[in-house]
């Protein structure tokens, strides 16, 4: 076990990265795991330290679009409009790797996710470090997405260097995938940035089909696989207009995205938001899942989201977290 230093300094950070070691950070999205990109040793150790497959690739975090030359070959002309348009933000944008990046990135594959967090502290960090960043969510591999350092330490105290501490994260949800390795745009993995808003940029974006079979080959992006997000209680998620009934001798909890009048019965209710509203739900839906997780419950019975918007992602994430 190492000792995990909780910090809220960006130069200490920094010079912890410069050294290879492993830095949790905040950005608006969730909690990411840092590690020099470019180093193949330190990368490694998210990998060992998440108990994470080698076949599921990380997200690289640049400070601004002149640091983007550090890490892709090309940035094509659709890159530009996207990055013009929501950089810094929860978006990131596959594209040709260059060869320094390490292959453990981006799980051997051609192309490597990159974005430019909307965090004052991830901005400062980044500068402070100079090099590109490889950062997924600073959780145990599969579990529950860490919205606060807390969440971090929780979950990966003991394996790590060191949490920067920034307080709870705006958005909640990880970023949007979008791959522009080919000329029609593929969404990868909804996220914090909705698709309608992406497509009012570049036009209609076609949408990669999950696949079981295809769960243990090298993922095209971070949070594709079946299984993902999940608590260690079961989870069973339900139509948003379907009535939310306690199992009959089971410890229930529910989970809803705005006022229900039907809760009798539950040991746990957790709100998302008091009127529906889709980024309030976001930012609160991790935590919220957290909590139910640890309220010693048999079921969490999750009621689904409207389908547009930030909708579209949560009830991917539900999805992927009630897959058995």
């Amino acid at each position: 076990m190492r000792e995990t230093i909780l910090c809220e300094n960006t130069l200490i950070a920094a010079e912890m990265l410069r050294r290879g070691q492993l830095v949790a950070f905040p950005t608006e999205t969730v909690y990411g795991l840092g590690a020099d990109a470019t180093n193949s040793e330190s990368v490694a150790g998210i990998f060992e330290s998440k108990q994470r497959p080698a076949f599921d690739p990380l997200i690289i975090h640049v400070a601004d679009i002149a640091a983007v030359q550090q890490v892709v070959a090309n940035f094509p002309e659709m890159a530009q409009k996207l990055a013009a348009k929501f950089w810094p933000g929860p978006l990131t944008l596959v594209l040709p790797k260059l060869p320094h990046i390490s292959d453990l990135v981006t799980a051997g594959l051609p192309g490597v996710g990159l974005r430019i967090p909307n965090h004052p502290l991830a901005i400062e960090l980044l500068k402070a470090v100079g090099r590109p960043v490889a950062a997924p969510s600073a959780n145990p591999f599969g579990g529950v997405s860490p919205t606060t350092a807390r969440h971090v330490v929780d979950g990966l105290g003991g394996r790590i260097d060191g949490v920067l501490d920034g307080g709870p994260c705006d958005v909640g949800l990880e970023s949007t995938v979008v791959s522009l390795m080919t000329d029609q745009p593929m969404l990868l993995r909804p996220g914090g940035l909705p698709i309608e808003d992406i497509a009012a940029v570049i036009g209609t974006v076609q949408r990669a089909v999950s696949d079981a079979s295809r769960d243990n080959a090298a993922q095209p992006a971070p949070g594709m696989l079946s299984r993902h997000y999940a608590p260690a209680t079961m989870l069973r998620t339900i139509a948003q207009d379907d009535a939310a009934v306690p199992i009959t001798g089971k410890r229930c909890g529910l989970m809803t995205h705005g006022p229900y009048p039907c809760v009798q019965g539950f040991e746990q209710i957790e709100q998302l938001s008091g009127t529906g509203e889709l980024r309030t739900c976001a930012a609160n839906f991790f935590a919220a899942l957290r909590s139910l997780d640890s309220a010693n419950l048999d079921v969490i019975i999750a009621r689904s989201f409207p389908a547009t918007g930030l909708g579209i992602a949560l009830n991917d994430r539900l999805h992927r977290a009630a897959f058995a």
